[in-house]
């Protein structure tokens, strides 16, 4: 299945800020419990989704951030 990249590279990059800044707070320990894990995820999704430069929730919004 071949996916058509609808991210931009501002997009990537902001997504990849956000990632580190997240895994930052977890394992600092400065954001724990639920909150904590919700990050986490939501870090590793936006890894994913920053190399492939594919995000699934774009495609339901018909959006694209692609020049």
């Amino acid at each position: 299945m071949k996916l058509n990249k609808n991210m931009g590279t501002a997009d990537r990059i902001i997504r990849l800020v956000l990632a580190a800044l997240f895994l930052v707070l977890y394992f600092t320990g400065i954001v724990q419990g639920v909150l904590g894990i919700i990050l986490l995820i939501l870090a590793v999704v936006f890894i994913l989704t920053s190399i492939v430069s594919f995000c699934p929730l774009y495609t339901l919004f018909k959006i694209s951030t692609r020049k």
